[in-house]
């Protein structure tokens, strides 16, 4: 297949690409708009493949799109472009409802404009894929149940609540136009090329500085935790194989604190990076609680069963083998760390923890 990946220079979607160059025989057109989240560096050798294109575009674009779709023919659309940070829908929830909320629209309508000019063989096998987040469902209460894929939505961020709009937008586009949909909800991702301002990479590369190592509230939040190759896996799985129409849920197994989470950085940070910044003793003496947010979930968890026994799909990675990955990784990348910690990406992070 020609796959149109929206977002490919993100986090989730540059590892998407990567798998597809290394991993099928597929070829990839990626349209990102290069918001500060978005790295063509995260894209490794996968962007100097023939099998590889790149359009500079947003995706609220309408004529750029169809232009796109015109010129490259695609075969399927795999659609990760978002804003994604929970802390920065709450202090500009404007950017999140236009990007995910009026790009998705604009998105469908272009690929449906697209869709109803093809023969009916290819639309037979077109698909479009829409990537979301289990925080659409809100949060559980206790330690106990799982999200699935008929859990009622009851977003609490602007971020999740865009999101939610979208997967409604994109079941709508189904059911009225018979667009063929593929939807994907995922719990938290982490791994290489993420940006610093999510907590596992922020709480690496500020241990590493001697900086503070921010827990929001008491640190009890409880996310299940998905290692972002196992998540590029799970998504071209769906595209290849999944059901028009289907939902389904991708989560890691592994259900852990926050506070947990920062702690085992720091050990990993003990054992793989024990020269410390001048002044630190040790990481951990660097984690500082801060006011928690507003609306601040409790807890996430994932029920995968369904993409588990209809799909074949389950997780390679545990949180221990993922994590040690993740933070070797950073330890060993300090050229696209440097790339990304902008003027711009320093003065985000003082304005949000800075104050506290």
């Amino acid at each position: 297949m020609k796959i149109l990946v929206t977002g490919g220079a993100g986090f989730i979607g540059s590892a998407v690409i990567r798998y597809l160059i290394s991993e099928t025989n597929h070829s990839v057109v990626n349209v990102d708009k290069l918001t500060y989240a978005g790295n063509l560096a995260s894209l490794g050798e996968a962007a100097q493949s023939e099998r590889y294109a790149f359009e500079h575009l947003d995706i609220v674009d309408a004529p750029g799109l169809d232009g796109v779709f015109r010129n490259h023919q695609p075969d399927a659309v795999m659609h990760l472009a978002a804003e994604s940070h929970v802390d920065r829908s709450i202090h500009g929830p404007a950017e999140f409802i236009q990007t995910n909320l009026v790009g998705t629209g604009v998105l469908l309508e272009a690929t449906r404009r697209y869709f109803e000019g093809l023969s009916a063989e290819r639309q037979n096998k077109f698909r479009f894929h829409h990537v979301s987040t289990d925080e659409v469902y809100g949060d559980l209460d206790g330690p106990d149940g799982l999200f699935t894929e008929e859990t009622p939505y009851a977003p609490s961020s602007p971020y999740s609540a865009s999101k939610a709009g979208s997967d409604h937008l994109v079941r709508a586009w189904h059911r009225t136009f018979g667009l063929p949909v593929l939807i994907t909800n995922c719990s938290n991702n982490y791994g290489p090329c993420h940006f610093p301002e999510k907590l596992i990479p922020l709480i690496i590369l500020n241990a590493r500085a001697g900086q503070a190592l921010p827990v929001y509230g008491d640190g009890g939040q409880v996310r299940d935790w998905l290692y972002v190759e196992d998540h590029a896996r799970a998504l071209v799985r769906v595209l290849e194989s999944g059901q028009p129409g289907e939902t389904y849920n991708i989560g890691g197994h592994n259900e852990h604190r926050n506070l947990e989470v920062v702690e085992r950085i720091c050990e990993l940070l003990e054992e793989l990076a024990p020269e410390h910044p001048a002044g630190v003793a040790r990481y951990s003496d660097l984690i500082t609680y801060v006011k928690d947010r507003p609306g601040h979930d409790r807890r996430y968890a994932i029920d995968a069963g369904k993409i588990a026994r209809e799909l074949d799909w389950r997780p390679q990675e545990s949180f221990e083998s993922g994590l040690r990955k993740t933070v070797a990784w950073y330890l060993d990348n300090p050229d696209w760390v440097k790339g990304v910690t902008s003027g711009a990406y320093r003065e985000w992070t003082a304005h949000q923890y800075g104050k506290h």
